[in-house]
C-alpha cells in the first residue's frame, strides 16, 4: 500500500528549498513528498532576489490558503501536511478545514488569538516591516535573518543560509497577522473546538526568536483538548527558527515520523 503524500509548506522569506533535507529524509522512509511553492516563489532563489514578481505584494493569507487547498484537492487522498513558520499557520488553517490526514506545524506563526507584538524578540525580528507600511514587499537583511532565524549557527553558515534561501516577501501577510486578533473576518481564524479534524502536532524551538516557544505554547493552549481531536506540543532544546535545516534536524524528522506512526493507522504508513 502506498503511503500518504507528505505536503511540505515553506514559510515566509524562503522557498521549498528550505525543506530539502526533510524531504530527503521522508522520501527515504517511503513517503511520496510534495513541496509546492507559494505563488510568486516558484523560481530559483537568485532570480527571485533579482527580479521578484510585481504581483508579490498582493499575496495575502487568504490567497495562500486557497492555493494549497486547490493543490490538496488534486491529490488522490488527504496528505500529511508539514508546515514551517507561516507554513505552520497554513497547516493549522488547512487542518481546521479537514484537508489534512495529519498536520505538523513547526515553529508556527500564530493563528487568531496570538498577538505577535507581545513577544519582544518577534517584534525586533519583524519591526522594519511595519516601519514602512506603504512598501508592499520586504527583503530581510542578513543581520535580520541572523537574529530571527539562524543565530545559533556559525557566521559562515548564517551567510550560506541567507545566500541560498532568503527571498523578498509580501508584507501583506504580516499586517494581516497583526490585525487578526482584532478582526472578526480574518483568514487566520481557527475553530479551536473542531473535533473532526485529523491529529495536529505543534513543534517549537527552545531558542527561536521570531516565533518564540512561548508563542507556540500559547497557540497550542487555544486548542480544546476535550474536542475529540488530538493536539500535541513538542519543544526541542537548543533549536532556532531554522529547526528544519540546522544541525539536529534529523532528530526533529524522526520525532515527526514516530508521532505519525502513533497517530495514524499502521496499515496506512507501516
Amino acid at each position: 500500500m502506498t503511503k500518504p503524500t507528505i505536503l511540505f509548506i515553506h514559510g515566509a522569506f524562503v522557498t521549498p528549498k528550505s525543506f530539502e533535507v526533510m524531504m530527503g529524509y521522508f522520501s527515504s522512509q517511503g513517503f511520496p513528498v510534495l513541496a509546492p511553492a507559494w505563488p510568486y516563489h516558484d523560481k530559483k532563489v537568485a532570480e527571485l532576489k533579482s527580479n521578484p514578481s510585481g504581483q508579490l505584494g498582493g499575496l495575502g493569507l487568504g490567497e495562500l490558503i486557497e492555493h494549497y487547498a486547490r493543490i490538496i484537492r488534486t491529490l488522490p487522498q488527504k496528505p500529511i501536511i508539514i508546515g514551517h513558520s507561516f507554513g505552520g499557520a497554513l497547516t493549522q488553517l488547512l487542518m481546521d478545514r479537514n484537508l489534512g490526514l495529519a498536520g505538523i506545524a513547526v515553529d508556527s506563526a500564530g493563528t487568531k488569538g496570538i498577538v505577535a507584538a507581545a513577544y519582544p524578540t518577534t517584534l525586533r525580528a519583524t519591526s522594519r516591516i511595519f516601519v514602512a507600511p506603504w512598501k508592499k514587499t520586504f527583503m530581510m537583511k542578513q543581520k535580520e535573518f541572523n537574529y530571527g532565524f539562524v543565530h545559533t549557527l556559525p557566521k559562515a553558515e548564517q551567510e550560506h543560509a541567507y545566500r541560498e534561501h532568503v527571498v523578498p516577501e509580501t508584507a501583506r501577510i504580516f499586517f494581516q497577522a497583526a490585525a487578526a486578533p482584532f478582526s472578526a473576518t480574518t483568514p487566520a481564524a481557527v475553530n479551536y473546538n473542531n473535533g473532526e479534524r485529523g491529529p495536529l502536532l505543534m513543534i517549537a524551538g527552545e531558542l527561536d526568536r521570531i516565533v518564540p516557544a512561548k508563542m507556540v505554547r500559547k497557540n497550542f493552549g487555544f486548542y480544546n483538548q476535550s474536542s475529540g481531536a488530538v493536539t500535541e506540543y513538542k519543544e526541542f532544546a537548543g533549536r532556532s527558527h531554522w529547526i528544519i535545516a540546522e544541525p539536529g534536524w534529523e532528530e526533529v524528522a524522526e520525532y515527526i515520523k514516530n508521532w505519525l506512526e502513533r497517530q495514524l493507522p499502521s496499515g496506512l504508513i507501516g
